[in-house]
């Protein structure tokens, strides 16, 4: 899968899934405004496995879904 596709249509596309971003364009916040999907999975590992494997130069990791209250999150 190789589509550009803006924030919006990944986030309803993609619904509680994890998400791999190439050549990802932001905005001054750095928040994703599109970019080209190269995978999706709703197993995180499983598109870090990917992210390692295929070595996208610039890319960006999403997570779709909503993180369960009393939840952290470390960037």
């Amino acid at each position: 899968m190789k589509e550009d596709l803006s924030f919006s249509e990944i986030m309803k596309r993609f619904d509680s899934e994890w998400v791999l971003i190439g050549d990802p364009e932001t905005d001054d916040g750095f928040n994703i405004k599109h970019g080209v999907v190269l995978w999706h999975s709703k197993d995180r590992d499983e598109v870090y496995r990917k992210a390692r494997e295929i070595k996208p130069v610039h890319s960006a990791i999403l997570y779709t879904g909503k993180i369960p209250e009393g939840e952290a999150v470390v960037l």
